[in-house]
């Protein structure tokens, strides 16, 4: 309901997220102290800005399983598989040793290690090692871009990827939202959230809407505020203006939950223009005019051109 188009990946994204067939993504408990195929690959140099550089030895590098080499030992807590994990990555083919992508110098990238659309060697790689690791994880094609490879990205069918990873940060999402509460204006509609189920949202009475999207926080969070262009998990329940009617929520999903990036027009405009900035952990109300949601068009057959909308949102984590 909240999408406004087909969600697309950048080259980047599609490094690390798109799937490789039908693939399991469990950890493969494989013992990194042990002699792996990654011994001779050696990392050089880098900053915080500018990727280490890393030479892949032996070329062609072929593995038939998931192999990790830590390269450094972390001192902070075990990634578990469910997390939201931030990373620093060099992504090289083992073909030829060329450097493929690489997020150094950018924003770190985000990664649900519970999501089934993963490729399964990061999951197997990252799971399991520390925060402030540096680990090499080489992927065979069934643990990457499948028999098909990925062109896009120069990655042919039976090539054996290689990914230099920084692990900085794990987190565990939250399940609710978590921070000061802050009572908002009484013109306002007034929200009840029970876990599991829908919001229930209460429209004033006699009140009209107002013209511009309204933002208020009702829990301000503590964690980190939410950037334009990260992949944010929440809980929402958005109702009509005019009834109170709810048309969508996220607790009528299989998973209770919604992903999606943000500020990058990939739902309406009010979430992109409200939620970014806003702290994980918070929770917000949204009252938005059609300008800020659907436009003329509305999104029928629940909402016509001329509809208010108001959401309460939960943002859940951000990365």
């Amino acid at each position: 309901m909240l999408k406004r188009r087909t969600r697309t990946l950048s080259a980047a994204a599609v490094a690390v997220v798109l799937t490789a067939g039908a693939l399991s993504a469990c950890g493969d408990g494989k013992d990194a102290s042990k002699s792996t195929a990654l011994d001779q690959t050696t990392v050089s140099g880098g900053s915080a800005t500018e990727a280490p550089k890393v030479e892949v030895k032996p070329k062609p590098l072929k593995v038939t399983e998931t192999q990790t080499r830590v390269l450094k030992a972390g001192d902070g807590p075990v990634v578990k598989g469910d997390e939201i994990v931030s990373l620093n990555y060099v992504l090289l083919n083992g073909k030829d040793g060329s450097q493929l992508d690489t997020n150094f110098g950018k924003q770190k990238l985000g990664l649900n290690l519970g999501d089934k659309n993963l490729l399964p060697g990061i999951k197997k790689g990252v799971a399991n090692q520390k925060v402030g690791s540096r680990i090499l994880v080489a992927m065979p094609p069934k643990d990457a871009f499948g028999e098909q490879g990925n062109a896009q990205i120069k990655v042919a069918k039976d090539d054996t990827v290689v990914f230099l990873f920084d692990v900085v940060s794990a987190t565990t999402p939250l399940k609710t939202a978590t921070g000061k509460a802050v009572t908002p204006p009484k013109n306002l509609p007034s929200v009840k959230v029970q876990d599991g189920k829908p919001a229930t949202i209460t429209i004033p009475k006699g009140q009209k809407p107002p013209k511009d999207t309204v933002s208020q926080l009702l829990v301000d969070g503590s964690g980190p505020k939410v950037q334009a262009g990260q992949t944010i998990r929440v809980t929402y329940t958005g109702a009509l203006w005019k009834n109170g009617k709810v048309f969508d929520s996220s607790a009528n999903t299989p998973q209770g939950y919604f992903e999606t990036a943000i500020g990058q027009k990939q739902v309406i405009t009010a979430w992109d223009k409200e939620l970014v900035g806003k702290n994980v952990g918070s929770r917000v109300l949204l009252v938005v005019p059609p300008k800020d949601g659907y436009g003329a068009a509305g999104s029928p057959p629940k909402i016509s051109g001329t509809d208010t909308l108001v959401f309460v949102v939960d943002i859940l984590a951000a990365y």
